[in-house]
């Protein structure tokens, strides 16, 4: 169970009161989710979620992402709003953490997306990507490129005891991307981490979309060729290409992808791939002990990149002009 910081019931009361939400009914720990401690929160004013942000999470990042969501809401995209206390404030502290409460989405999320799901998400990230362009917070992206080398140095030493040959396969990848990465794309807000945990659905219509603790300013296309490799993919390792074209489709639909940004997707891909072996991996070598929660398994990404690393054009996942 993904919680990490108890939160006793004297200590929750003092919390809520600084809120004009009425008291609590009920309060219990969410087990998705790892970064932080997540807590479906209801009052007399309804539901919410109370999210204390672990060590992970850097403090000073929280202005943007709570910023984020902020605006969004305000542009009409189904997300988390944060909840003001009565001072104003929409951060907080509690248990030495610091703490929010948002604003609770009907809807859960989609273990087997089909290719009406993947056309959903398409859309709704190109209207997020829409949304986001006039957001005057900047955050860089700590796990894009020039963050990679650094994590695979962390596990380089132990890769091959994972899978044997992964370490000189990750070195020749890491090294093709480096050169290769684009420089000259749109940027502009990105999620960054939109897997299927992170998108609501209320029966086949997309409800909201939630964790917002990885966006940034990056690449656009970036974020399309995550969801690519996050949302496309069958349980046997295949690509599922009609999927990869409902995205596409539905993505420009809503906002057209440029000339530059088809010709640089196969390279997003293939990095996408990289990013989240690569933090995976991290991940999977240092369990530490008595852990609640089970490390991704990075093989699954090495699989996707070798899948990525055989294409040459985004007509090979579904793009059509």
């Amino acid at each position: 169970m993904a919680v990490y910081t108890d939160v006793p019931e004297d200590a929750l009361e003092k919390f809520i009161a600084l809120y004009d939400i009425g008291g609590v009914l009920s309060f219990k720990g969410i087990a998705e989710g790892v970064e932080n401690s997540n807590f479906l929160l209801h009052t007399e004013g309804g539901y919410f979620i109370l999210t204390l942000y672990e060590k992970r999470v850097k403090k000073e990042d929280l202005p943007f992402f709570i910023g984020l969501m902020d605006h969004l809401a305000t542009r009409d995209i189904n997300c988390p709003r944060p909840v003001r206390m009565k001072s104003g404030e929409t951060l907080g502290e509690l248990q030495g953490r610091p703490a929010a409460i948002v604003t609770f989405l009907e809807g859960m999320g989609i273990a087997r997306p089909n290719a009406h799901h993947c056309r959903e998400v398409g859309e709704a990230l190109a209207r997020l990507h829409l949304a986001g362009q006039d957001y005057k917070g900047k955050r860089v992206n700590a796990l894009s490129v020039q963050g990679w080398r650094p994590l695979f140095d962390a596990a380089k030493d132990r890769a091959d005891t994972v899978t044997p040959g992964l370490c000189a396969a990750t070195e020749k990848s890491l090294t093709a991307l480096e050169s290769e990465w684009p420089k000259d794309l749109q940027q502009g807000v990105i999620h960054a981490d939109l897997f299927t945990d992170n998108v609501f659905f209320l029966k086949d219509k997309l409800s909201g979309v939630i964790d917002f603790y990885f966006a940034c300013t990056d690449f656009l296309a970036y974020d399309l060729a995550i969801c690519l490799n996050a949302w496309c993919f069958e349980l046997d390792g295949s690509f599922n290409i009609t999927k990869g074209q409902a995205m596409i489709a539905g993505y420009q639909a809503v906002r057209a992808l440029e000339p530059r940004e088809v010709e640089a997707l196969p390279v997003l891909c293939r990095g996408a791939s990289l990013r989240f072996m690569l933090t995976r991996l991290v991940d999977w070598l240092n369990v530490p002990p008595g852990a609640l929660v089970r490390p991704k398994d990075p093989l699954e990404y090495y699989r996707k990149l070798r899948f990525f690393e055989a294409c040459r054009h985004a007509a090979d996942y579904g793009y059509s002009a």
